[in-house]
């Protein structure tokens, strides 16, 4: 089951990264962005909210669904977009996770960032904003693409809502509960 069953209390029934999770809640809703070249933008005197720098996609032939605990397909995306940016483990200030709330996915980016940024998984902030939103399916890149602008125009990282009894199997920083200020210039986003 993928959906959390948690209908009687649908504020609080997502939960990524939690012990108690159950499962993603369906969300609605998407964003609009205009991708133009920097030199552009800047020509016309735009506001630039972000720079995107680098991107990737995997997926794994072998299950729809399913994901590899070890994180590998997740990692070797991160790295590649990571390559196109030209961007270190150290030069990422946060992290926005898929976070959708299901045990199988949480563990699989866990492991991801571990293998794609190696210590340094450690000292990046995570979070989830589908905790607050929901999943909306295909269009969920968009608003986490425009989630992650926000947080390098604010320079504050997300919070996790919903993170009350964190997994002791998942050891990152998920920023329960309360947004955090902090440099943000260079993201992560895998949602």
């Amino acid at each position: 089951r993928a959906t959390s069953p948690e209908n009687d209390d649908p504020e609080h029934a997502s939960r990524p990264f939690d012990k108690r999770r159950a499962g993603f809640v369906l969300g609605e809703g998407c964003a609009v962005m205009v991708l133009e070249e920097l030199e552009s933008a800047r020509a016309r005197g735009a506001h630039i909210y972000a720079e995107l720098r680098g991107f990737a996609g995997r997926a794994n032939a072998t299950h729809m669904t399913g994901l590899r605990p070890d994180g590998t397909e997740m990692a070797e995306a991160i790295r590649v977009a990571m390559d196109q940016a030209r961007l270190d483990p150290a030069d990422i200030d946060y992290i926005n996770a898929h976070g959708s709330g299901t045990k199988q996915n949480d563990v699989h980016e866990t492991n991801a960032f571990k293998r794609a940024l190696g210590a340094r998984a450690y000292d990046v902030p995570v979070s989830s904003i589908k905790s607050m939103i929901g999943h909306s399916l295909g269009a969920i890149g968009s608003l986490e693409l425009v989630a992650c602008a926000l947080a390098i125009e604010h320079n504050v990282v997300p919070l996790t809502a919903n993170l009350h009894v964190p997994d002791p199997e998942l050891d990152h920083d998920y920023v329960p509960l309360t947004a955090r200020d902090h440099r943000v210039d260079g993201v992560l986003c895998v949602g």
